[in-house]
């Protein structure tokens, strides 16, 4: 979408990542209090693994209401409530907790994920790792031509840069597995066969804390089929910040398949994993 030369858009991508990062602080303290307090499954969703507690629930109630405290004409989708359509063109996409199953056994791998849309164009985003209070925080560049904010993703304020290029076999790659029991077993199988062909594999079980971690260098690559748009929607736009691309591609499983690596390494890990049997277009090129 065009605009003239040196026109304002408000709020600012910058200003859109600020308010993320207050909201996803106090959801934080909240989801904290919860886990001291103990924790229950409150509900299942797709399967008996796949759960909600009523942190989950509450985190969302929180989010929701400092945010249309705050932009009143702002449209949510999020994993626990319903959706609201915008009135503005502005949309946040939220995770109340990526990684219930952590907090629910107390695994320090769990965090608040707030994403923000303009126009359908993710630009700003905020995870934040719950247990240990680490903040990712990235948005995309507001007009530099008037002074505003380049492109950033951060953490804890530190500017953060994917790995330098490494050889396909001395890569640490993140992954993730289904809800479903049939489409676990084709991930198995396909991890299977890629294991063999890097350093080694990694499920930490946060899509988005996965995703933060590639952005930090702590990974090389990430794949994932099944995790929806409040799972990858903040830490992706941070990966990618960092200089990482993502893409989705037809997982063997029939879902989206996300696949994220540093922009240097990421058509030869795809190639990978297509070959490793992750995706519906590609069969596995040796050992069928």
């Amino acid at each position: 979408m065009s605009r003239p030369f040196g026109t304002e858009i408000e709020p600012s991508n910058a200003s859109l990542a600020q308010l993320a990062l207050e909201v996803a602080r106090e959801a934080a303290e909240l989801v904290r209090g919860r886990r001291a307090a103990g924790v229950t499954v409150a509900a299942t969703k797709s399967s008996e693994v796949d759960i909600v507690t009523e942190a989950d629930r509450a985190s969302e109630r929180l989010i929701r209401r400092l945010i249309a405290a705050r932009r009143p004409d702002d449209g949510f989708v999020g994993e626990e409530g319903d959706d609201v359509v915008a009135r503005n063109g502005i949309r946040w996409i939220v995770d109340p907790i990526d990684g219930t199953v952590n907090f629910l056994y107390d695994l320090p791998q769990y965090a608040v994920s707030i994403a923000a849309e303009r126009e359908g164009e993710i630009v700003a985003g905020v995870v934040l790792n719950v247990a240990s209070g680490v903040e990712y925080v990235g948005h995309l560049a507001d007009l530099l031509e008037r002074g505003g904010a380049a492109a950033r993703a951060t953490r804890d304020g530190t500017p953060l840069a994917v790995r330098a290029p490494t050889p396909l076999h001395l890569r640490l790659v993140g992954t993730g597995f289904n809800y479903d029991a049939r489409i676990r077993g084709l991930q198995a199988a396909a991890l299977v066969r890629l294991i063999t062909r890097v350093r080694d594999i990694r499920r930490f079980g946060s899509c988005a804390l996965d995703l933060c971690h590639l952005a930090e260098g702590s990974l090389d690559g990430y794949v994932e089929e099944g995790v929806n748009l409040w799972d990858h929607a903040a830490g992706g736009l941070i990966a990618q910040i960092a200089g990482a691309r993502l893409e989705h591609l037809p997982g063997v499983g029939g879902s989206d398949l996300v696949v994220c690596a540093p922009t240097h390494g990421f058509d030869e890990l795809v190639a990978a994993v297509q070959e490793s049997g992750f995706t519906a277009d590609e069969g596995v090129r040796s050992g069928e």
